[in-house]
């Protein structure tokens, strides 16, 4: 066989192009319907929030030591991961925000810490590994992960300037 055999048998069996006219006109579909969905959006979005997984885990922790409560870690001993306490085992301060509530959970975060994190959505994974410290995930084969996303323009409209400090529940 010669060459001749291979540059066309090189060329027959190459994938076909994709027709460029197909990709724009789904792209802005995409963008039309994604449009549409941030007219309608008129509730601000969860500042925290977390996987089944996740629920699923404080449901088992809460079902062991009572009622929890978070505290998002900025670093030091435990790095940045969510911190689980039992709610009578963790002094919440004036100037720690009130990020909202995993399955009737609260969740907090220093002040200072929010400053950065204020555009951001936390979603509270677990994965397998030591929880912190002190964290009641510790010693059980998982510990709770902080995953993020940034907020869109329109949702960090929605969200505005306020935030709730200190204990709130």
């Amino acid at each position: 066989m010669g060459m001749g055999f291979f540059r066309k048998w090189n060329t027959v069996n190459q994938p076909k192009p994709i027709p460029t006219l197909a990709l724009p006109l789904k792209g802005r579909e995409f963008l039309r319907d994604l449009s549409e969905y941030r007219k309608k959006m008129t509730t601000p979005p969860a500042r925290v929030t977390a996987t089944p997984a996740a629920l699923e885990f404080i449901s088992a922790l809460k079902t062991k030591y009572g009622p929890l409560l978070f505290f998002q870690s900025g670093g030091c001993c435990d790095g940045s991961s969510p911190l689980c306490y039992a709610r009578n085992e963790y002094g919440i301060g004036d100037a720690d925000v009130y990020l909202g509530e995993l399955d009737g959970t609260p969740f907090y975060m220093g002040s200072d810490q929010f400053e950065y994190w204020r555009h951001t959505q936390l979603i509270i994974d677990v994965v397998a590994g030591m929880g912190g410290m002190f964290s009641l995930d510790n010693g059980t084969g998982k510990r709770f992960l902080t995953r993020s996303r940034l907020f869109t323009d329109e949702e960090n409209d929605l969200l505005g300037t306020s935030v709730l400090h200190g204990p709130q529940a």
